[in-house]
């Protein structure tokens, strides 16, 4: 893996606008409906706060980037869902998921406005709250009153902590910055965290009946 992650933190710091796109990608992606259950958008954007301490990458682009991807994700979402009302729920490919689609819409029924706040936090619902909430006929101006704070919470709450952790780890702990050790550990740790909390969510859906976004079985 060391291999590997040189390479890559070399070649991010020589074409960090790539990195940049990737953040904004991996956030806009996480909020469309589907997509968003399965692309690991918190675990790139985790991963790569790693490169800021360094230099490789700058903060302040590093949340933009984060931020907007998610803000344009969330905000398109919302829009296609208030413009279609209810039947986009029925509709192709929200039509596969119809078990993510009442769980959403009972979670937003249940906390009202605030379910767009908390939703950015609780993934997979995070991929349909928005398009759920503008089905709903929630007021735009409502919608992005709550959603912008929350993803002005929610991009620093996924960079600072890769951050936070790989200057510890260099100022305190005396691993060199030269070594990218901290930015190894920070990174292995972040893979390795998803890989088991996606192995311990697969186990618990499988003990009980299915998982959260598998498709609907066709009926005969």
């Amino acid at each position: 893996m060391t291999s590997f992650l040189d390479p890559l933190i070399a070649f991010v710091s020589a074409h960090a606008w790539l990195a940049y796109l990737t953040l904004f990608l991996a956030a806009l992606l996480e909020a469309v409906p589907v997509v968003g259950s399965l692309v690991p958008g918190s675990t790139i954007i985790l991963a790569l706060s790693a490169l800021v301490p360094g230099g490789e990458l700058k903060l302040w682009p590093v949340l933009a980037a984060a931020a907007c991807g998610a803000m344009l994700g969330d905000g398109t979402a919302f829009m296609i869902g208030y413009r279609s009302q209810r039947e986009i729920l029925s509709a192709w490919p929200l039509s596969n998921y119809p078990r993510v689609v009442a769980q959403s819409e009972a979670f937003f029924n249940r906390w009202g406005v605030l379910a767009v706040f908390f939703a950015r936090f609780v993934p997979p619902i995070r991929a349909f709250v928005p398009i759920t909430a503008g089905a709903l006929d929630m007021p735009p101006a409502r919608f992005y009153a709550v959603n912008i704070p929350a993803i002005l919470l929610w991009a620093p709450a996924h960079v600072l902590p890769g951050v936070l952790a790989v200057t510890a780890l260099h100022d305190y702990a005396g691993l060199p910055h030269h070594q990218h050790v901290g930015k190894h550990l920070w990174m292995f740790a972040v893979a390795g965290g998803a890989v088991i909390l996606a192995l311990a969510i697969w186990t618990i859906r499988r003990r009980h009946g299915g998982g959260l976004i598998e498709p609907a079985r066709p009926t005969k």
